[in-house]
């Protein structure tokens, strides 16, 4: 290892990765959550639209998934080259007119999301636990949260500028915060030649076909409010000052539930942490249904946005504990699981705004499918749970690894 690499400070480590989730994923995937209420308030977008625009960013997200194993051998030449490139790309859909000319940006920054997340997560997590700081990895992934937030809150201060001037101004942050990582991030003097990472096939352990499941209805269960709850606020109120609240609220719940995580999982067990997420999405997704104020709008979002990081921490935490030889093989389905899943719940709602119903939206109808599937998921890791402690499997602490 290098001696500038093994001379940097944790913080640096740290706020390197920490950066680089804010501008991939709360930039690359999740910039335009605030701004489709903005862009269909402006007539420039519609609800189908904005289905699609959310499903190429997904399938991009996919794509990238499954071809990151072969380009992390050098981590931080991929992360920055993606971070950059998610700043041009987010800023481009500023100057782009059209829908075809958003989807292809949307999900070309879908991809770039993926590759900064595995690349990050190959050198960022990897090196604090090779320091025996594994507990330090709630920082890196605060990001994400870190990233919403900042992002809805940008939306939400200059909501009156339009959304084309919000998009180059969300590239211009994407491009300052990218910049802030380059310095961060230690330069080898000759980047370790680590090769891919392994993706050989394996035979999956008793249980891997439900943990895949119940990744899978995850991904399509958190991504409908996470698209959707600021277009339902907007419905309530037509004031961006006040339906743009509910996205950064979601982002600094998500930051905060990575930070509590840790903690929690010394009380509880994995599974059972992740079943009550589940439940709590759960919540997320019928709340709105029940009531259309502003307050159960507001609690969806931080019900849903203090889960699904705490979820995913969860879920890969327990691939890592079923394959503790080789996990890659399960992650990769896993991670294919949880796009596929995304990619679904906007088609689905899609598909079902054109089923004649006398009452609701197909968001609203989706909202209520996601909901029964996470409570009959929650359920189901709950009695996984209850088996491995009757059989006394070993448990694992989510920084252990």
């Amino acid at each position: 290892m290098d001696e500038r690499l093994e001379g940097a400070p944790i913080w640096r480590v740290c706020l390197a990765g920490t950066l680089g989730l804010a501008v991939a994923m709360g930039i690359g995937r999740f910039a335009a959550t605030p701004l489709l209420p903005l862009m269909q308030r402006e007539g420039v977008l519609d609800a189908d639209g904005a289905a699609w625009l959310a499903a190429v960013n997904y399938a991009g997200y996919l794509a990238g998934a499954l071809s990151a194993a072969r380009l992390a051998a050098r981590p931080r030449r991929l992360v920055l080259a993606c971070l950059f490139a998610t700043a041009v790309a987010t800023a481009a859909a500023g100057l782009v007119p059209t829908l075809p000319g958003w989807l292809l940006l949307r999900a070309v920054a879908g991809m770039l999301s993926a590759w900064v997340l595995i690349g990050i997560s190959h050198w960022s997590v990897g090196e604090l636990a090779r320091r025996g700081r594994a507990n330090e990895s709630g920082w890196v992934f605060s990001g994400v949260g870190i990233g919403i937030a900042a992002a809805g809150g940008l939306a939400w201060a200059t909501g009156d500028a339009g959304p084309a001037a919000l998009w180059l101004a969300l590239g211009g942050l994407a491009l300052i915060v990218s910049l802030c990582v380059w310095w961060l991030w230690p330069v080898p003097t000759a980047e370790p030649q680590v090769g891919p990472l392994p993706v050989a096939q394996a035979r999956m352990p008793p249980g891997s076909t439900a943990l895949v499941l119940c990744y899978g209805i995850f991904g399509f269960g958190y991504i409908l409010p996470a698209t959707y709850l600021p277009t339902l606020a907007r419905n309530l109120v037509d004031d961006p000052r006040l339906f743009g609240l509910v996205w950064p609220a979601f982002g600094l719940a998500a930051a905060a539930s990575t930070l509590l995580a840790g903690r929690a999982s010394r009380r509880w067990r994995q599974l059972d942490i992740w079943a009550s997420c589940h439940l709590l999405m759960a919540a997320g997704c019928i709340l709105p249904l029940l009531s259309r104020s502003g307050p159960a709008i507001g609690l969806s979002a931080l019900l849903v946005g203090g889960t699904f990081m705490v979820a995913t921490m969860m879920g890969l935490q327990q691939a890592r504990l079923l394959c503790a030889g080789n996990p890659a093989p399960l992650l990769a389905r896993m991670t294919a699981a949880f796009a596929l899943g995304q990619i679904a719940g906007p088609l689905v709602a899609l598909l079902l705004a054109r089923v004649p119903m006398h009452a609701g939206s197909g968001i609203e109808l989706t909202l209520a499918v996601a909901a029964a599937l996470l409570a009959a998921t929650a359920m189901r890791l709950h009695l996984s749970s209850t088996v491995r402690e009757t059989t006394h499997e070993p448990t694992a602490h989510p920084a252990s690894h």
